[in-house]
């Protein structure tokens, strides 16, 4: 009667498989330093143009938004406060973590899944190499570390595309903006910045390795292995932002 649930459960078993054997890699040898260097050139490199572009249109919308709202009560030089602490508490870290899912995950689950189908990762099991230790720790060590390094980045720029409307538009001076933006931040708003996007960049690497590594099908699979890996982590990480907001909110 219940044996619709069975596929989900066991995957979800085999997910938390894969998610212990990748955090065990880390702690035993080898560790291949040259892939981990190679993941996080393509993963935090090769993302940055991206979350450089969508920061800086996140807080420059951001600022022109609530300008108006706040205009009304005659409290426009408040504006950095709200877009600092909304940058750096929730739309830093999801959007960064968005478009990382967007344009990792599928790639990894598409590199994996193309291996997976062509029998590349038997003929590794067959040399004695661990495919998790070879190819999914090094992508789980690189996202961990890339991840929060380009949400600074995003919540930084964001923050900056906030002063120029500011600047230009509400005719805030420098000091103004600047200042409220970094004294509204507490201790608890940085933490909370900075755990997010560990958090996701954990999800996003194993859920795109989980699906690649599960890929069936030939070319056709390996597709719908991508556009699940994408759909997947994207979701997950609206779920756990949800959660760790709450927890956030309830220490304050």
């Amino acid at each position: 009667m219940l044996d619709f649930l069975k596929p989900p459960v066991a995957a979800l078993g085999d997910f938390y498989i894969l998610a212990g054997r990748a955090i065990g890699n880390v702690f035993r040898s080898p560790h291949y330093a040259d892939d981990i260097a190679l993941q996080m050139d393509n993963i935090g490199v090769g993302s940055l143009p991206i979350v450089i572009l969508t920061g800086f249109f996140s807080g420059l919308v951001i600022t022109m938004q609530m300008s108006r709202a706040l205009a009304q009560y005659g409290a426009t030089d408040q504006v950095g406060q709200i877009v600092s602490i909304t940058l750096v508490r929730e739309l830093g870290p999801v959007l960064t973590a968005l478009l990382v899912a967007g344009r990792n995950a599928s790639g990894i689950a598409s590199e994996l899944g193309s291996m997976r189908v062509t029998e590349q990762i038997d003929a590794m099991r067959a040399l004695g190499t661990d495919p998790i230790q070879k190819l999914v720790t090094p992508r789980m060590i690189a996202t961990c570390v890339m991840l929060p390094l380009l949400t600074i980045i995003a919540d930084f720029v964001g923050i900056f595309g906030g002063y120029v409307i500011a600047k230009l538009s509400i005719g805030l001076t420098t000091s103004q903006y600047w200042t409220s933006a970094y004294q509204i931040l507490e201790y608890n708003d940085i933490v909370q910045g900075l755990l997010k996007p560990f958090v996701f960049a954990f999800v996003i690497s194993v859920v795109g390795c989980f699906y690649g590594l599960n890929t069936t099908g030939g070319t056709q699979g390996v597709g719908l292995s991508t556009t699940k890996a994408v759909v997947i982590a994207s979701v997950w990480i609206f779920v756990i932002t949800a959660v760790l907001t709450r927890i956030f909110v309830n220490l304050q």
